[in-house]
């Protein structure tokens, strides 16, 4: 079974790439993230399965950075 994240960011075993994807994220992204979060689900764009899934990737990409 193949890690979601990983598909993602383009393929397993690719730090490197995950890591500048991350960080061009992080450069492009503005504001609160838990505003932007709950403001996607009002609008009913992401729905309490994605947020779930998004969270347990979340913790994954965590655990691979070790914090």
């Amino acid at each position: 079974m193949s890690n979601p994240l990983f598909q993602m960011m383009g393929g397993g075993g690719m730090q490197n790439n995950i890591m500048q994807r991350f960080q061009q994220f992080r450069q492009m992204f503005q504001g609160d993230p838990r505003a932007q979060i709950q403001n996607l689900m009002n609008s009913g764009r992401v729905n309490q399965g994605q947020y779930n899934q998004a969270v347990q990737m979340a913790n994954q990409f965590r655990q691979l950075l070790g914090k």
